[in-house]
Parts: C-alpha cells; structure tokens; sequence
C-alpha cells in the first residue's frame, strides 16, 4: 500500500512598511518619523520564523533575501495591526516557508535595508531567542551611517491582544498569512535654528552682527547596534567620546547663517547616568569666531515604547556664542 504524502502547509510573510519613500506619508505611529522626506525602499531582507517548544524558542526557518524594486507597491493597509487604514508599501512577492508534516507556532522577526548589512555574528550561528535578540548590525561604515534612515525592522516588544505582533499559529495545520509590518530603527533629530532679526547681518552691515557660520552634531552612534531592540542600545555612563559626526552649517552655508532646518537620522542610545535621555551632542559657531559652544543635550526618550523617537532641538541666537561647554536636561 503506497503511503500518502504528509501534507504541506504554507507560513506566509507580507513585508511592509509605514513610510512612503516618495516623502508623500506622514507619520504611521507614534514616534515614526517620515512627513516629506526622501526614503528608499529596501533591497535586503533578514528573516527569522522562531518555533516554540514548550517554554523555549528556536530558530526553525532563516533566510536572506534580495528584494526587487519593481515588486513593491503602494496600498492601503487593513490587517490586525494598530496602523489599519494607513498607507504603506507592500512587497508584492509572498515569502513562504513551507511546513512539512509540521503544526507549529511562533514569531517572526525581519530587518531589511536599502544596503547590505554586516552583523555581529552570523545568521547560522542564531539558535534561540537569546541569540536573537542580541543580533546587532554594524552601522560603523560610511554607507549605513549615510542610510540609517532606509533600515527597518520588527521590535520585539511590540504587542497586540498581549502577544508580539509577529506571532502565527499553525497548530490547526491550516496555511498563515502574518503581516511583516517593519519601523524605523534609527531615530529622526530634528534641528532648527533662529537668529534674532535685529541681529542679523549681511555682506552690507557691520560685522558686528551675528550669523550662525558652524553647527555640527558630533559623537553620534557607530558602533554595533541591536537589530530588534531599537530602544535599548547604551553606551556607559557617558555619552560616546568618539562617533560619528554630522555637518549641519558650514561657512559657506550663507542662505543658512540666520535660520534654517535640518534633520538627521541616529540611532537612538541612553548612558547610565541619565537612564532614559538621548545625548545630543551639538557644536555652533557664530561669525567665524572660533569661539565654539558645545552643549549636550540630554532629550528624554519613552523606552518603554518600541517605537524610536523624533527629537527636536531648537536654537534661538540673540546673541554671539561664547566658547562654552554645557549640559542642558530637556524633559518631555
């Protein structure tokens, strides 16, 4: 008597993303930055379908995939998660892992980016939840510090009804459709800048006026940062003494001297000694002075959300900078 086959059961992955990358969308949940901005869509994806054993984890199925541009589109999103009716892009191709006389449940969890990304350790060396959630990617080159922007994943503390938000169920041995919905990792610094009016000078007036001639944002993130964690990276009891620098204003910047906005992105991370603020680091200069103000200024994040921030910091100028080093505390 010939044996009938055991019965293949699919786990189906949509990946999507809250953020258009035309700049069209705004803000998808709270603390997601992306109103008018230029934002690329992923080419690498990252995958991991964890299988429950009892009260234990373990990696059942990896992948790493390359994405192709023209399967994306743009769509209205209707599932379970808390962003129902918000546009999003969607990748049209399903990813599918197939279960082979296998009823199981578990999580999913994905990064993706718009470059190739170096980590840690390897995908084969991943065995259960632990590993998992110490994965971290090096955002140390060039090419990720100028893209931070473009890399997504899922946090592991996003809930819905109690449970990660990535959970599936295939204990029935029916198919699964799960939605892969992915956020930023990286945290958006929003600065502006103002001089006073009466201050204010151009090429005509004295110069004894004031004009912001250099602002940098320095000792950002650049090191290993966590792939699922996004709000947990900490650098010690102080804020990191060497990073990655920003330039905001340049001499040469004039249509920017008296006011202006910029924004970066940053991977978000907290020190010991203040346990729940951001570190922004800034240096300003006015009228080529050389006399340079540098405040850090610790912005209070909410790490009990999943969700990375968007940080604001204003600077209203009345008068010239003095050389001066500060800590300044902004509570929300």
């Amino acid at each position: 008597m010939q044996r009938e086959p055991e019965r293949q059961v699919a786990l189906y992955a949509n990946i999507c993303l809250p953020i258009d990358h035309t700049g069209s969308a705004g803000r998808r949940v709270l603390g997601d930055p992306g109103t008018w901005e230029a934002l690329e869509l992923p080419k690498y994806v990252y995958i991991f379908v964890m299988k429950q054993e009892g009260s234990e984890w373990a990696v059942w199925k990896r992948e790493e995939r390359v994405l192709s541009e023209g399967e994306w589109a743009r769509t209205r999103y209707y599932g379970l998660n808390n962003s129902r009716g918000d546009s999003i892009f969607q990748y049209r191709e399903k990813i599918r892992f197939f279960l082979v006389g296998e009823k199981i449940k578990g999580r999913v969890f994905a990064i993706c980016s718009n470059q190739k990304l170096t980590f840690n350790t390897t995908m084969q060396s991943i065995n259960d939840m632990e590993d998992l959630l110490d994965w971290k990617f090096n955002t140390a080159p060039d090419s990720i510090q100028a893209n931070l922007q473009n890399i997504y994943s899922t946090p592991y503390n996003y809930e819905r009804n109690d449970s990660y938000y990535c959970s599936f169920d295939c204990l029935a041995g029916n198919a699964y459709t799960i939605d892969l919905i992915l956020y930023h990792v990286a945290a958006k610094v929003d600065i502006k800048w103002n001089v006073d009016p009466a201050r204010r000078v151009d090429k005509e007036t004295p110069a004894n006026g004031i004009r912001v001639t250099s602002m940098k944002a320095c000792n950002l993130f650049n090191g290993q940062a966590y792939c699922f964690k996004p709000m947990e990276n900490s650098v010690g009891a102080t804020p990191l003494a060497t990073g990655d620098t920003i330039t905001i204003v340049q001499p040469t910047d004039e249509g920017l001297w008296w006011e202006g906005r910029s924004y970066f992105y940053t991977i978000p991370y907290t020190t010991t000694t203040y346990a729940d603020y951001f570190p922004l680091q800034m240096q300003l200069e006015t009228n080529n002075s050389g006399n340079q103000y540098k405040p850090t200024i610790y912005m209070e994040i909410d790490k009990s959300s999943p969700f990375v921030p968007w940080l604001r910091a204003n600077f209203n100028v009345t008068q010239p900078l003095v050389a001066k080093t500060e800590d300044k505390r902004v509570d929300r």
